[in-house]
């Protein structure tokens, strides 16, 4: 009898601890444990190489994270119409009568568009606007062309037909690429810029002339995939396309007069002659005759609905992605840090937020 009260006891002690211990698991803690949130967004496969590399850091930084799906600008405009992601990006404003009207421009992500080919010289090819032009539309077809071979000098080009790529989809590179021909080579490359390759090009894209010559694919990562496997090919897509792909790249002819390669400090120069107003749109100035100025920069807008309910996540995003550690993560990539007048529109753009 003596050992069994001695057992009843401990099994009560035990219980006790037992209680005890769920007791103090169930009681809040006095320290809150705020939830991450994951953003979504889509849209320019321009943005992507930059938006990859800042992940970890932003992170790290916030707490937050993001997943970004990429489609192109026409699908990011049209997902930003329709009320999807948190954030999406176009290459060009959008401007079109579908657009929210709570959802504002904000021009965050600054690099340049390449020109890439497949040739395997041993320096880079130096191109004018009116070269490129000349290519694109088809008056210049064979790679040991005059106009190619005088920008060229001492260069041994192949007398090979050139294979062309175009973007298939509707594209803010694309938009800017043609901006940038009709800009500086409108004699030649005669109808306004378009995100519609098709819609902008100076001439009949389906004749006779054109069949073999020029060839389309989907995204920048298709396009440069393409011109990697096709040998004498030329294209358009931001640097770090041409890299992944082995593809070269060209040195562009600036207003200036000289030929400049695609680089930060470049569309820095380039982007710092460009207008900009209250909406956070930028009208580029090719004329510009500034001496490092890259002619082929860009920005591709974040499409920020202001009442989007993770508005300070959004916020802490953007401000993020326009500090100087997102484009330094990697400085190869040659993203550009956005400073001078446009970081001002951009600050005040994302105090509109929320």
């Amino acid at each position: 009898m003596k050992m069994t009260k001695k057992w009843i006891f401990a099994v009560l002690i035990l219980i006790a601890a037992i209680v005890a211990a769920l007791l103090f698991a169930a009681k809040p803690s006095s320290t809150k444990t705020v939830a991450s949130i994951n953003l979504t967004g889509s849209g320019s496969t321009f943005a992507i190489p930059l938006l990859d590399a800042c992940k970890a850091g932003y992170t790290a930084a916030s707490g937050n994270t993001y997943t970004y799906t990429g489609g192109g600008s026409g699908a990011g405009r049209s997902a930003s119409d329709k009320g999807i992601n948190d954030f999406n990006f176009s290459d060009t404003p959008h401007t079109a009568a579908t657009r929210l009207a709570t959802v504002i421009h904000v021009p965050v992500i600054a690099a340049p568009i390449a020109v890439m080919y497949k040739l395997n010289l041993a320096q880079p090819l130096k191109l004018s606007a009116a070269t490129i032009a000349g290519i694109f539309s088809g008056s210049i077809t064979k790679w040991n062309d005059p106009a190619i071979a005088a920008e060229n000098s001492g260069v041994s080009l192949p007398a090979k037909p050139i294979q062309v790529i175009y973007r298939a989809d509707a594209s803010g590179t694309t938009g800017n690429f043609t901006n940038f021909l009709h800009g500086m080579a409108g004699n030649i490359w005669t109808n306004a810029g378009s995100n519609d390759f098709k819609s902008g090009f100076p001439g009949k894209l389906d004749s006779l002339a054109n069949v073999g010559r020029i060839v389309s694919a989907s995204g920048s990562s298709g396009v440069a995939a393409l011109a990697g496997k096709k040998q004498y090919s030329i294209t358009y897509a931001e640097k770090n396309y041409a890299m992944a792909a082995g593809l070269e790249i060209a040195d562009i002819k600036n207003a200036a007069g000289n030929f400049v390669t695609p680089d930060a400090a470049g569309t820095s120069a380039f982007l710092g002659a460009a207008s900009v107003n209250a909406n956070g749109y930028l009208t580029f100035n090719y004329s510009a005759t500034v001496a490092n100025a890259y002619p082929l920069g860009i920005v591709s807008y974040a499409l920020v609905d202001t009442k989007g309910k993770n508005s300070v996540a959004v916020k802490s995003f953007l401000n993020y992605i326009l500090s100087s550690k997102c484009p330094e993560t990697n400085p190869s990539l040659g993203y550009a840090t956005i400073t001078g007048p446009l970081l001002a529109v951009d600050t005040t753009q994302i105090a509109k937020i929320g």
